[in-house]
């Protein structure tokens, strides 16, 4: 049977699969957790990748500023890693405020080497603006961030 794969905007119905694929990773601290509340108010962020029906990885990108964006909350299912997904994922994000005319993207991240195969930069996390760091304040690690920041300009 040949491959359906999509890449499309979550609706309402794929809340709770989205909230489970994510707080799976935040056990392991790698990912912040998501409530429920914040998944529905933030809804409109997220893309699923969906291959025949069942739904392999998650991503959300959340307009920061007038020049910038954040990747958030890109999870791809265990079994399914290393097939491309997170990289499809991204990409449709970053084609999304590319058409909102965003000129920068950054991540969080623990895969740093993931996102600069895609092009982004490592970056001090004090460069960017002090705006992006109310989500850190729910972090158990926070101040001891150990995250890496990486960026990406896209114009």
């Amino acid at each position: 049977m040949p491959k359906k794969v999509v890449i499309k905007k979550a609706k309402i119905a794929h809340v709770r699969q989205i909230h489970r694929f994510i707080n799976e990773f935040a056990k392991k601290e790698t990912m912040l957790p998501r409530s429920l509340n914040e998944l529905y108010e933030s809804i409109r962020e997220f893309f699923i990748y969906e291959e025949n029906g069942i739904i392999k990885g998650v991503c959300s990108i959340k307009i920061v500023w007038e020049d910038l964006a954040e990747i958030r909350s890109l999870a791809v299912k265990e079994e399914y890693q290393g097939k491309g997904i997170g990289k499809a994922l991204v990409k449709r994000c970053l084609n999304d405020v590319k058409n909102l005319g965003i000129k920068r993207v950054f991540a969080l991240t623990y895969q740093p080497d993931f996102f600069k195969k895609l092009g982004f930069k490592e970056i001090d996390k004090s460069k960017l603006p002090q705006k992006i760091w109310g989500d850190c304040l729910k972090c158990p690690k926070f101040p001891e961030c150990d995250e890496y920041a990486v960026i990406l300009n896209l114009y």
